[in-house]
């Protein structure tokens, strides 16, 4: 600690800080434009010059670390002279556009001018013009009003983990540009906006639409993924503009992805359902609330009574409320049904039985960065879950061990120690030799079963060099993802993951697939399990079971087959096969239409009040920013009167934070359950005998959800242009006579689709990589399965 003196006062601080931190610790303000306390520091823009004693100049304070003894005036004359040189100088080519900018009203080179700037310029000759980039959908540049602070260039490199602005040329030449004519493809590009702190970088889709003192801010939560980020919508006259992050070191710092900032454009879409909708012989009619409830309580109850409870099933979307899923599972088995699930894209669910009561992260998502070896299976990291990523990044570049096994070599932005390559066997064949490796280092007597199970298993040098970091770590993880979690073989994965955890003493954790995943789990929707983990007296059937089995009725939340079920084939077969179905849901699509009765029309998490729980298992709550659009209402409404309808007892809720806190209860006051035996496999599964391709279906990052799905910026990225591509590896497509077809035909099941072909080395041969939840994907089945592959006619 060294002693400094701020202004007058008189302060004790820790060596190396520099002074604009500690100025900003105690409430002392000094203008910045280059200066971001997440960034490194650059001090090109010399706007927080200040007056340090004994000092012949002025000095910057985001570069000038403190002293003992140093005495800082921020505000003296000095200070301000040079404050204000720097601002005429900044404004000798800035243009004089305030009007038009949409940055006006929030730009902090407008805020500081009016402190530091003079009132007439001195400056007579033609200011410079830079010709504007199109760098994509999301982002539009006016880079003639940049003032070359490189906050956006530094977030690519630093943060993001992608070089894809730069600077070039030098003083008043000088750029920013991309370093190839291209979109920016980065996951977390949109930041570069609220980064940019003049108007030279804006939001696209927002352009020209609202001015900043005509929107109120309406905090609330984003459920695109399990990190549950922190964001504000901006809203006027009940219309949301845009949303930004909020500051939440422990959740999203300062970041959001780009799923979370324009994933609310779906909203105006055109299939957005505003009117309740029954289907009478066949022909489809909007009608009132009350007919439409009474219709599908008719329904429900003719179902429970012709053919029994056990023919009704409710499948819950992992991105609804803690409320509407309490309110769901509820619902579902005052009907004496037990049928309900939210893990749409799981397959295995053999030892569900020995799951933990929710599958979370295993720690919070700060702790992610001090970890030293971190272990990912079946992840596409920045693509499931853009926050996590940047968190694994800062811990590789601290210095852990990141490793991947994968069927896919995916893009990671961080040094990978050691990373296996390989078809759904071979992840589990690794996993497998991971654990053989640990067991043997050591010195750990498996038991028979083990013993029996690994007996042919011959690890690799990868897995013994993998064993090595996991065994000699300090803080060990192994992460399991959302490739993972829809393998056919995905308990069988987490009973190796779990073992080689409890052989080299590390940390098991998951990554959600779903906003919610992690809330509904907790809320009880589960066939085996009620609110909290307490054990349902019967067991149910799980989503993939219900699904099979062709129940006679069935009702959804917030849910799109199609899209959103590991089989979207059996999924719609299924339903279309169904005498009736009941679908809450924010919008209606040909595929509804086709196979539903009513269609009741609820808010999104925009228009209602709610709870999420992100990955770590942390409760966020939030409330509507603006009011649903048409006759559609908040989903735990409607859940409350159709149970009314169905005379249910219990349903008398006034208000979502009544079912919260009654949820809340439950949880806090239930005994919870003796740790179990953890599952053990009967076999590691069948090898793929060459003779066949797998399909990779990895969920891509805009088609999570319905919102992002119908969010018209995002699905024209470049990530969600390349989802409508198959990808082979160019040995597979050798031997199948590939190599030059710009389209394949692809079968799968009772279904066939015909899409743009790139030969891709980072696919594991004996895979075929093709997304999952877009459109053409709804004609195949599930993943990891059997598919054949011709070139097109």
């Amino acid at each position: 600690m060294v002693k400094i003196e701020i202004d007058g006062t008189e302060l004790q601080v820790k060596a190396g800080k520099m002074l604009i931190e500690v100025a900003d610790e105690i409430g002392v303000d000094i203008p910045r434009f280059c200066y971001h306390k997440h960034l490194s520091i650059a001090a090109n823009c010399r706007m927080c010059l200040v007056e340090v004693e004994k000092s012949r100049k002025p000095l910057p304070a985001c570069a000038t670390p403190v002293a003992d003894g140093m005495k800082v005036l921020t505000s003296s004359p000095r200070a301000i002279a040079a404050q204000k040189g720097v601002m005429e100088f900044l404004l000798i080519n800035h243009p004089l556009d305030c009007p038009i900018c949409d940055q006006g009203g929030e730009c902090e080179l407008q805020d500081l001018a009016m402190g530091y700037g003079n009132d007439i310029s001195r400056f007579t000759e033609r200011k410079r013009v830079v010709k504007d980039k199109n760098i994509g959908s999301l982002i539009k540049t006016d880079l003639t009003r940049c003032i070359h602070c490189t906050r956006c260039v530094r977030f690519g490199q630093e943060i993001a983990g992608i070089k894809e602005l730069g600077a070039t040329g030098r003083g008043e030449h000088m750029e920013i540009g991309t370093y190839i004519e291209q979109s920016l493809e980065s996951e977390l590009a949109g930041n570069v906006i609220d980064l940019c702190p003049v108007g030279a970088l804006t939001d696209k889709p927002f352009r020209y639409r609202a001015r900043a003192w005509e929107m109120a801010g309406h905090p609330t939560i984003s459920p695109h993924d399990s990190v549950g980020a922190n964001i504000e919508l901006h809203v006027r006259r009940n219309e949301v503009m845009r949303a930004v992050p909020r500051d939440n070191e422990a959740v999203n710092e300062t970041w959001i992805a780009d799923r979370d900032r324009y994933g609310w454009l779906g909203l105006t879409h055109e299939e957005r359902l505003h009117r309740p909708m029954v289907k009478r012989e066949g022909v489809w009619r909007e009608t009132d609330w009350e007919e439409a409830l009474e219709t599908a309580a008719k329904g429900l109850q003719r179902i429970a009574e012709e053919a029994g409870s056990t023919q009704l099933g409710g499948l819950a979307s992992p991105y609804a409320t803690v409320e509407e899923l309490s309110l769901f599972q509820k619902l579902l088995r005052g009907l004496h049904s037990n049928n309900i699930d939210h893990r749409l894209r799981r397959q295995d669910f053999r030892d569900q039985e020995f799951e933990p009561e929710a599958v979370p992260l295993g720690c919070t998502i700060e702790e992610l960065e001090q970890s030293d070896c971190i272990l990912v299976v079946g992840a596409n990291i920045h693509k499931e879950q853009p926050l996590l990523g940047l968190r694994l990044r800062k811990a590789a570049l601290r210095g852990a061990a990141l490793m991947c096994i994968n069927p896919v070599d995916y893009l990671v932005r961080f040094p990978v120690a050691e990373k296996v390559i390989a078809g759904p066997q071979g992840i589990v064949r690794a996993l497998a030799g991971v654990a053989k490796c640990l067991a043997v280092s050591k010195g750990e007597s498996l038991d028979a079963e083990w013993t029996s199970l690994l007996a042919d298993i011959q690890p690799t040098e990868t897995e013994r060099a993998m064993a090595d970091q996991l065994a000699n770590a300090l803080h060990g993880r192994i992460l399991l993802g959302g490739v993972a979690e829809g393998h056919p073989h995905f308990s069988v994965l987490r009973a190796l993951a779990d073992l080689a955890c409890r052989l080299g003493g590390c940390q098991l954790g998951f990554f959600p697939s779903g906003g919610n995943a992690v809330g509904a789990a907790l809320a009880g929707v589960l066939p085996h399990r009620g609110p909290g983990g307490s054990r349902a007296p019967v067991r149910g059937l799980n989503g993939q079971a219900m699904l099979e089995a062709e129940l006679r009725g069935y009702v959804l939340l917030a849910v799109e087959p199609e899209f959103d079920c590991a089989d979207p084939l059996l999924a719609q077969k299924a339903l279309r096969n169904a005498d009736f179905i009941v679908l809450l849901t924010a919008f209606r699509s040909p595929a509804m239409l086709d196979y539903a009765n009513v269609l009741l029309p609820i808010a999104t998490y925009v228009e209602t009040s709610g709870t999420f729980v992100n990955a770590e298992g942390r409760w966020q709550s939030f409330t509507g920013a603006v009011p649903p659009p048409g006759e559609a209402r908040p989903a735990w409404k409607v859940l409350r009167v159709l149970a009314n309808l169905l005379q249910i007892p219990g349903f008398n809720y006034l208000s979502s934070q009544e079912i919260h806190d009654e949820l809340r209860h439950q949880i806090e006051n239930l005994a919870k359950p003796q740790a179990s035996t953890p599952w053990h496999p009967e076999t590691l599964g069948s090898a793929n005998d060459g003779n066949y391709l797998v399909r990779i279906a990895d969920t891509f990052i805009y088609g999570t959800d319905g919102l992002v799905r119908r969010s018209r910026p995002l699905q024209e990225s470049p990530d969600g242009q390349a989802a409508g591509q198959a990808y082979m590896n160019s040995a597979d497509a050798a031997r199948l006579g590939l190599s030059d077809a710009e389209r394949i035909t692809v079968d799968q099941g009772n279904g066939q689709v015909t899409l743009p072909f790139v030969v891709d080395d980072t696919v594991a041969e004996g895979c075929l990589r093709l997304a999952a939840a877009f459109e053409e994907a709804g004609a195949l089945g599930a993943p990891f399965m059997p598919i054949k592959v011709t070139a097109a006619e």
